[in-house]
């Protein structure tokens, strides 16, 4: 099926040092031996690899999602966010969960023609694509890349609904062909925003968007016609469950019509990642941040059964979800999503050819 990694490439950037500070890669459990750092790490320089895959569709059997198709361009995030749930995924390819996941990025070339030849098959029939189900469809890669610009057009020939989650604000850049989708077939956007101060975004999500520039995103894309949401994803407790009321107020500002939430994950090595990082940049709110991981997990820090890992229990999990629903409808947003998505893929070329 899918091929790892074959070729480098060196992509040169301007990066923010300040923001580049050293933070320690986890042995990655799937290599025989690591090597431990004798001197503190340097600031890492972003890394293109070559992925082989021969299929692009990417099958979600898990009970708890409501899709079942996604497609991710890219291997990696540039975006660096701590808590990210993805990180153990590039232990797969040999790399590491902590800096090799921001720095040593896997591009998909072929994504766009691997989609077309999906949707040729007549096993295929039109369902719901997420962008992206593992990593951000709109990191900064995607500037000279356009693979998920090629993937959304093959998408809007093919009249195949999407659903896109990102906190790049590249997003407008692909606004003509988000109004085709929007017009031709179905498609929601939703930004991935959970924090309303800046410098707590900026030390938990270092290297991407503010969170003012995805708002602003966000009103763009709503004034243009396009069905926006906000994911306020991860909720930490102990750190942004209080932001939760201003940012669906936001939200609602800049024209979102969904509002959406999961608890922290930190399955596998994301924990080591996470608790780290979060020891450099809030070392008075550790202990706080880790109580209430806890409190919520039932004493645990994460929770990987199906049913039960996007949410907590206890009585501070209840009191969040209060906040959100009481904070939603104050906001103004719908009790639930009934818009069902509709039947509109559609092979170029093949209603004429019917015809004779």
């Amino acid at each position: 099926m899918n091929g790892g990694p074959q070729r480098l490439t060196v992509l040169v950037e301007e990066r923010d040092h300040e923001r580049m500070r050293p933070i320690s890669n986890p042995p990655n459990p799937y290599e025989s031996r690591h090597r431990d750092l004798l001197e503190p790490a340097s600031a890492t320089r972003l890394e293109m690899y070559d992925d082989s895959s021969r299929e692009i569709l990417s099958r979600n059997d898990s009970p708890d999602l409501s899709f079942r198709w996604s497609v991710n361009p890219y291997r990696g995030c540039f975006h660096a966010c701590a808590y990210c749930y993805a990180r153990p995924t590039h232990e797969y390819w040999g790399f590491g969960a902590g800096t090799d996941f921001e720095s040593k990025i896997v591009v998909k070339r072929q994504a766009a023609m691997l989609l077309r030849q999906a949707f040729e098959k007549p096993s295929w029939k039109g369902e719901l694509i997420v962008f992206s189900g593992n990593t951000d469809c709109y990191q900064p890669v995607e500037a000279s890349l356009e693979l998920t610009r090629a993937c959304l057009e093959v998408c809007a020939e093919y009249r195949n609904p999407v659903a896109i989650i990102t906190k790049g604000v590249l997003v407008q850049r692909d606004l003509d062909v988000l109004k085709r989708l929007h017009q031709e077939a179905w498609l929601r956007v939703y930004f991935s925003i959970p924090f309303a101060d800046e410098e707590v975004a900026r030390r938990v999500e270092p290297q991407a968007p503010t969170s003012r520039k995805r708002f602003d995103a966000m009103a763009r894309l709503s004034e243009a016609g396009i069905s926006t949401g906000i994911s306020i994803s991860p909720i930490i407790p102990g750190l942004n469950d209080e932001d939760i009321p201003e940012l669906l107020q936001r939200a609602r500002q800049a024209g979102a019509s969904e509002a959406m939430s999961t608890l922290l994950r930190l399955a596998q090595s994301v924990e080591a990642v996470f608790v780290e990082r979060m020891a450099e940049a809030f070392p008075e709110r550790l202990a706080k941040m880790t109580h209430r991981i806890q409190e919520v997990r039932g004493g645990a820090m994460t929770d990987g059964a199906f049913f039960s890992r996007h949410h907590g229990t206890g009585p501070y999990w209840a009191m969040i979800e209060r906040l959100f629903g009481v904070a939603k409808r104050k906001a103004g947003f719908a009790d639930s999503d009934d818009e069902p998505v509709p039947d509109t893929f559609r092979r170029p070329g093949r209603e004429q050819t019917r015809l004779f």
